[in-house]
């Protein structure tokens, strides 16, 4: 009998130390990137193209973006953003600025002074991408976009046509290109894996 006890007993405190360890949670698989070169051809500059992934799957929350106005530049130039989002517009300039858009549900949020600022929300888009012109009222030069997408993922070249996709998880995509002007490319069907770049360039033509 005292030998049946202490077998149970140390069963017992088995089980409870089995219990008592706590679960061990396996990290997520890491995400991966998408990174590479356009060239734009017969252009001054590679920059300022949108490489985003056309569609992906989830709910994403809206994300703020700002373009400042200076110098009489909209800067940046091309702005990409989740649709809902809210894109705020600086003056940083010596001069008031104006700030309306021709396309959509087109927009004019008047005229300010130095120092304020301006804010709009793009709330729907029915077919992206939706390219919005940003002009200027009171300085006809002064041109830039807003260009609003589906899913978090993309990136704005740089002049010399590099853009690196962050934080992209894993699975089969579309990865297009937007450029202002009438260069295209075709989009590419890409298949992203946890935690290794994938590189993609891409030569714009008209």
């Amino acid at each position: 009998m005292t030998r049946r006890i202490l077998s149970l007993i140390s069963s017992a405190t088995l089980v409870a130390a089995v219990i008592a360890v706590p679960a061990i949670r396996l990290s997520a698989a890491a995400d991966g990137s998408i990174t590479g070169t356009i060239t734009a051809t017969g252009q001054t500059s590679n920059g300022n193209t949108v490489v985003y992934i056309e569609k992906a799957a989830g709910t994403f929350a809206p994300k703020g973006a700002q373009i400042d106005q200076h110098s009489l530049t909209f800067e940046p130039h091309v702005v990409p953003l989740l649709v809902g989002s809210t894109l705020t517009f600086l003056n940083t300039d010596t001069v008031p600025h104006n700030v309306f858009s021709p396309s959509y549900e087109k927009y004019n949020l008047g005229t300010w002074k130095p120092g304020e600022k301006k804010t709009y929300t793009f709330k729907t888009c029915k077919k992206f991408p939706c390219v919005y012109a940003q002009l200027c009222l009171l300085h006809q030069e002064m041109s830039a976009y807003a260009v609003v997408l589906q899913n978090p993922y993309f990136a704005v070249s740089d002049a010399s046509g590099q853009y690196t996709i962050k934080d992209v998880p894993p699975g089969q995509y579309t990865l297009a290109v937007w450029h202002e002007g009438k260069l295209k490319a075709a989009p590419k069907t890409i298949t992203v894996t946890a935690g290794k770049p994938l590189s993609e360039d891409f030569t714009l033509q008209p």
